[in-house]
């Protein structure tokens, strides 16, 4: 496979965390956890959060965002503190749910910012209704297959069975997984937001998402060179858990693309605060027209 050039955006250390006021709102008859700011710009970002965590992973970017757009973070079904339902256990369907959540909370043409399983929920739902969304930004996600992810993801999408898997696992599995931000403290209450947001049943839950990516992904390859909404991809140099290789998948594929790679692991949004937010700064106030 061919490898794009492109720049490698420095990396600066922030650990400034902002304050998230999180509230419910029904969609689709799940109540589904969300946080927005009030503004006057026309130009609103809408972020999905990642797994395993929650809303509060844009925490250390909120206020940088929110200067001059008006922001919306969600946790999507079965994520963080939102509700979950079997039927939307798959990207595909998530794509779908992200229609209509745009739809329910009035939203205007948004530029999305979903990376992590927020990758192909957010390309499905670009593929399903086109001129919905401004922008895209991700990251390499699970964009192929077969899946060769790192550790700690490597357990989630395969391996034994689910039923095998102890819930008594879970917490260990997200201190694992944030361990791995370097220079990046999380702060004690988001921490905890984390874990209860994965406990009891709820991690094991979130499994099926990753390991029905399988059968999605060989949905979603055939619709990547119709995707006319311009995607950035953000992805770290150092990531452990998603290799590059997804990203330039992507990159080599669709047809209105940026790739920015960043001195970071895979959670940038929290180990590169800084960088990842000027990125999207930058791509949602018209860089995203550039291409």
């Amino acid at each position: 496979m061919s490898h794009p050039t492109v720049p490698v955006t420095e990396i600066a250390h922030a650990s400034r965390a902002r304050r998230i006021h999180p509230k419910f709102v029904s969609v689709n008859g799940l109540r589904i956890r969300y946080a927005e700011t009030i503004s006057s710009s026309e130009r609103t970002i809408l972020l999905t959060s990642p797994w395993p965590e929650s809303i509060y992973a844009y925490a250390p970017i909120w206020s940088d965002l929110a200067r001059d757009a008006r922001l919306v973070a969600v946790d999507l079904p079965g994520f963080g503190r939102s509700e979950r339902r079997s039927d939307l256990v798959s990207a595909r369907a998530m794509g779908g749910f992200l229609v209509r959540l745009i739809e329910r909370l009035g939203l205007c043409h948004p530029h999305l910012v979903g990376p992590d399983v927020g990758t192909s929920a957010g390309l499905f739902a670009a593929a399903q209704c086109r001129g919905l969304l401004a922008s895209i930004t991700i990251d390499g996600g699970g964009a192929f297959v077969p899946l060769d992810l790192g550790s700690p993801l490597s357990r989630s999408s395969s391996g034994p069975d689910l039923q095998a898997s102890s819930r008594t696992d879970s917490p260990a599995i997200v201190d694992t997984a944030l361990e791995t931000i370097a220079g990046y403290e999380v702060p004690p209450a988001i921490r905890q937001d984390y874990l209860a947001s994965y406990g009891g049943d709820r991690f094991v839950e979130s499994m099926r998402y990753v390991r029905k990516y399988s059968g999605d992904l060989a949905v979603l390859a055939p619709l990547l060179g119709e995707i006319e909404t311009p995607v950035q991809i953000i992805a770290g140099c150092h990531d452990g858990a998603v290799p590059i290789a997804y990203a330039q998948y992507l990159y080599e594929r669709l047809p209105r693309r940026r790739l920015e790679l960043v001195r970071a692991g895979h959670f940038v949004w929290e180990e590169a605060p800084r960088a990842y937010a000027a990125l999207v700064r930058d791509w949602t106030s018209g860089g995203c027209r550039e291409v």
